[in-house]
């Protein structure tokens, strides 16, 4: 298929993931005392991951974040001559999901991007008051692992089928552990999109998000491609399975 094609599978879908994820953090998260709470913002993350792995995924690989491209560029899974146009149209899903939530969002009276708009931050703007070392500890890792996850599940030896439950379920995860930390990025794409809407130290932290995720990304490929990995065809025709 066309990379053209794919690209645009790739800004659709996490245009949902932000929309979904993000969507539920900020409009639902604290719905008055009935809100879905921590678990309901890793739950509706997850899930934004396996209906998009369902939907596209023979399209474009449902990568929807660009330490997963990276990441699969260096497991071998991915050609690195395709990573730019994917990291464009994820980034540009991303900020057109922030911006419809934008919309609704704003439509309440009361409402304030003072609130974080579900970006993500260290320190001071860690929820739960986390150090810089300390989330960029917790994004590297969990990002890595995500790269595990997803190489392993897609892996040709793996049962068919599965990959977008593992994957999807593995996001969940993380969001689990990690929201009180750094309110969860591991996808530097997921990052930009509320960052650029909060401006002033959602962009001054958002270096971070970029950063650990990625350097993640990369880990998890070397440790996939130098200890678990045989070759096999790529990562988009792999989901299709």
């Amino acid at each position: 298929m066309h990379l053209s094609k794919r690209a645009a599978a790739e800004f659709v879908g996490t245009f949902w993931l932000v929309f979904g994820g993000c969507g539920s953090a900020v409009l639902a998260a604290g719905f008055p005392s009935l809100g879905i709470g921590f678990a309901g913002v890793s739950l509706a993350f997850g899930l934004t991951v396996l209906t998009m792995a369902f939907a596209i995924g023979h399209v474009s690989g449902c990568h929807l974040n660009p330490a997963v491209s990276v990441g699969l560029v260096v497991g071998k899974r991915f050609p690195i001559k395709e990573l730019p146009v994917y990291v464009v149209a994820q980034v540009l899903g991303a900020i057109a999901g922030s911006g419809v939530l934008y919309l609704i969002a704003s439509g309440k009276p009361g409402f304030s991007l003072a609130g974080g708009f579900a970006s993500n931050g260290y320190g001071v703007h860690s929820p739960d008051g986390y150090s810089l070392f300390a989330c960029f500890v917790a994004e590297v890792v969990l990002t890595a692992v995500f790269l595990l996850v997803i190489l392993g599940s897609t892996d040709e030896r793996a049962p068919k089928g599965f990959a977008p439950i593992a994957i999807g379920l593995c996001l969940t995860l993380i969001h689990l552990i990690s929201i009180p930390v750094t309110n969860t990025s591991v996808n530097p794409a997921r990052s930009t999109g509320p960052a650029i809407f909060v401006g002033g130290w959602a962009l001054s932290q958002l270096w971070l998000f970029w950063a650990a995720p990625i350097l993640g990304g990369i880990l998890g490929g070397l440790i996939s491609d130098t200890f678990f990995a045989v070759p096999q065809e790529p990562i988009r025709e792999a989901m299709s399975k």
